[in-house]
């Protein structure tokens, strides 16, 4: 027979098999018995073979119908699950995430984000790419990174970015510096200073931003040395091959050795964006941008 099987013939058949009674049966999936002995004859054509035996007093089942039953619980059961599986994700609440981010931002309010998006979403595989601003950009737009947390990234036409939170620039002096016990510093006061910073490469205007505050002050900072991180920036400051201007957030991870002082008359500021591309709907990127406004948003109130 050409008919093939379908989900409802699995549950009409599993109702009376539990039953053994087509009465009851029916009554339990709110059909008529007469429609229901129907598609079980129905199904038995399609198997090739009786499922039940039917007396006048007594419903049991065959030998075939015994280990239909049982591929019958184990089919329905599959696809239940299937179906949550597919709800839960389309809901964002489980499947993979793909985050990059940059290294300061574990100073500031991204363990907290991480956190709280692991407590809400505990089935979603989260997986975390620590890396610079630019090349989380470029993880982004070739679609092997989902979202981003970024520093001061250059606006792209592919990428939708907002800001999560915004925070002030520090000048960072060895200890032993003449000026380190002062309680604010001028960006003036830096002039002839060497500087140790990062790369331009790491990300263009979260190198040109701090320094641009000396070109306002009417000089261009030496920099005589580079890092990939603000831990090995802090280190050789702390042992004297220069200065540096740095968001306030590495004041948290400042050893001794060096000072962090706030500078004075400055306003420019560092931003945390959150970034991920133009027209993204997926579900499980709404919700890590949610959870990442509300916790990392909040630094700012």
């Amino acid at each position: 027979m050409n008919a093939e099987i379908e989900l409802r013939h699995l549950r009409y058949f599993t109702a009376v098999a539990e039953e053994l009674h087509f009465g009851r049966a029916a009554k339990r999936l709110y059909l008529a018995q007469p429609a229901l002995s129907q598609q079980i004859r129905k199904l038995e054509e399609i198997v090739g073979a009786p499922l039940f035996l039917r007396t006048s007093r007594s419903v049991t089942l065959t030998a075939a119908g015994e280990i239909f039953l049982e591929r019958s619980r184990r089919t329905l059961r599959s696809v239940q699950h299937d179906v949550e599986e597919a709800r839960s994700i389309g809901r964002g609440e489980s499947g993979s995430l793909n985050v990059g981010f940059i290294g300061s931002g574990m100073l500031g309010s991204l363990p907290a984000v991480l956190q709280g998006y692991r407590a809400a979403y505990p089935r979603v595989q989260l997986q975390l790419h620590e890396s610079f601003t630019s090349r989380v950009v470029t993880g982004l737009t070739s679609g092997v990174l989902d979202a981003g947390l970024l520093r001061d990234s250059d606006p792209h036409p592919d990428l939708h970015t907002e800001v999560l939170f915004s925070e002030r620039f520090i000048a960072v002096l060895p200890a032993d510096h003449p000026r380190a016990t002062q309680r604010s510093i001028a960006a003036t006061a830096l002039r002839n200073e060497p500087f140790v910073f990062h790369s331009r490469a790491a990300g263009a205007l979260a190198w040109d931003k701090p320094l641009s505050m000396c070109g306002e002050a009417g000089f261009f900072p030496r920099v005589v040395q580079e890092a990939s991180n603000w831990l090995s920036i802090l280190q050789l400051i702390a042992v004297g091959f220069g200065v540096s201007i740095a968001p306030e957030c590495v004041r948290s991870v400042a050893m001794e050795g060096v000072v962090c002082l706030p500078l004075r008359g400055a306003t420019e500021v560092s931003h945390v964006e959150l970034a991920h591309r133009k027209g993204e709907t997926r579900p499980i990127v709404q919700a890590f941008a949610q959870i990442a406004r509300k916790i990392a948003g909040a630094r700012n109130d």
